[in-house]
């Protein structure tokens, strides 16, 4: 028998497997966790050799207006890490701090608290140089992609002379990879722009880790005819958080650079499928509620045969987390008349029951959690406690000759070689 260890909530489960059914327990491939002094050398590396790019300082001119795209709060970015270096490379090009606005993403996500900025990109840096909120201004309609997408970005974006983005790099359910031109789309377009965009998550080539034919991802780099991003800075975090890389230039090319980087960290490559996934979101707080815990469940998804089971271990001690996606999962009859209704219907939040439902067609989903079990059962989920954990896992595999763990279900992509 092989003991696993897997994160629930802020605690930590104990489990056992048969040593003949265990076909692998899935982790990224971390380095050491950098120190400070590492990852400001990292950044300050980038923005010197950036990829495909002259450097930032030779980018600008005096007298210039520059906007800096910046992630909200629902995001894990340190920007405070990031824009000293940025700030200072503006200055060395010759911008004035009183020329640099920095503009926060929020899609359609609540506005800040000036206490919220500054916590996001640093008392200093706040005092610096003026911090923005994208719901602030009119939106301007730039254009419209070949996929009928109209292109409603801020105006205080649109006017910039010169436009930085800055973000991280991690998995997406269904653009692939975060970071690039997602600064922009979604962060600084307006609700129809979003909504359009997402709406292609039906579409063929969606799904996380995708890239080419991805319409999504397409979508949102079409962008670029319409608009240009001068610079982008987008660094790629360990599972502590710590900066591992930066990845800075040209808004394509550093950008699928960081990608493949975080393949090479996060992505675990599996010669075959396996009749059990066993998939913690890695704790607190990736699992603080439904919401959040989707994507370790959509990457589960990646390692499980058709007609297979996936047991999430997920405290999701907040619930649903998100109204919409409530309201959606509540009112369906089934996996399939959430995925029926997005088709005709498409909601921000609805989106997310859809991407439950996708994986619901194809698997059966046991859940250990903290949520009441009519809730899960709303959601055509088998509930059970963390003390129950052992017994599901021993009835589900009973019958299996494979069975993948998976402790940091939430950042690690199985990929079939």
């Amino acid at each position: 028998m092989t003991e696993i260890s897997l994160k629930f909530g802020k605690e930590t489960l104990q489990m056992q497997l048969r040593d003949e059914i265990l076909t692998g327990v899935l982790e990224g491939s971390f380095p050491p966790s950098p120190t400070p002094a590492e990852e400001q050398k990292t950044i300050v590396d980038s923005l010197r050799n950036p990829i495909n790019s002259k450097p930032l300082a030779k980018i600008v001119q005096p007298g210039q207006k520059v906007v800096i795209m910046c992630s909200d709060i629902t995001r894990p970015v340190p920007s405070y890490k990031i824009l000293p270096a940025l700030l200072n490379e503006c200055n060395a090009g010759g911008i004035q701090d009183k020329d640099i606005t920095i503009m926060f993403g929020m899609g359609i996500h609540r506005k800040h608290t000036k206490e919220e900025q500054k916590h996001l990109v640093g008392e200093e840096v706040f005092n610096r140089v003026n911090c923005h909120d994208s719901t602030e201004d009119e939106y301007v309609l730039v254009g419209t992609s070949s996929q009928g997408t109209p292109y409603w970005v801020n105006k205080l974006v649109t006017e910039a002379d010169i436009l930085i983005c800055t973000g991280n790099i991690e998995y997406h359910w269904f653009v692939g990879y975060s970071g690039g031109a997602k600064a922009v789309l979604p962060g600084a377009c307006n609700y129809e722009t979003i909504k359009h965009n997402h709406a292609m998550i039906l579409k063929e080539g969606t799904g996380t880790g995708c890239l080419e034919g991805n319409p999504v991802r397409a979508d949102i780099d079409e962008i670029l005819n319409f608009m240009p991003i001068h610079f982008i800075v987008n660094v790629v975090l360990d599972d502590k958080k710590q900066i591992l890389k930066s990845f800075a230039g040209h808004p394509i090319n550093a950008h699928r650079a960081g990608c493949a980087y975080l393949d090479g960290i996060y992505g675990k490559e599996i010669s075959q499928k396996a009749d059990v996934v066993i998939a913690s979101c890695a704790g607190h707080p990736k699992d603080i509620n439904v919401y959040q815990a989707q994507k370790a469940l959509d990457n589960a998804f990646r390692a499980v045969k058709k007609g297979g089971t996936i047991i999430l271990v997920a405290s999701c001690k907040e619930g649903f987390g998100e109204k919409t996606f409530e309201e959606w999962v509540r009112a369906a009859e089934s996996p399939q008349a959430i995925r029926d209704r997005l088709a005709r219907d498409f909601q921000l939040g609805g989106h997310k029951a859809a991407g439950f439902a996708k994986v619901l067609l194809e698997a059966k989903v046991v859940m250990i959690t903290d949520m009441p079990a009519e809730d899960v059962k709303a959601m055509f989920i088998e509930p059970h406690t963390k003390d129950e954990l052992q017994a599901v896992i021993d009835r589900e595999t009973a019958q299996a000759k494979s069975v993948y763990v998976i402790p940091q279900g939430g950042s690690v992509l199985p990929k079939i070689k």
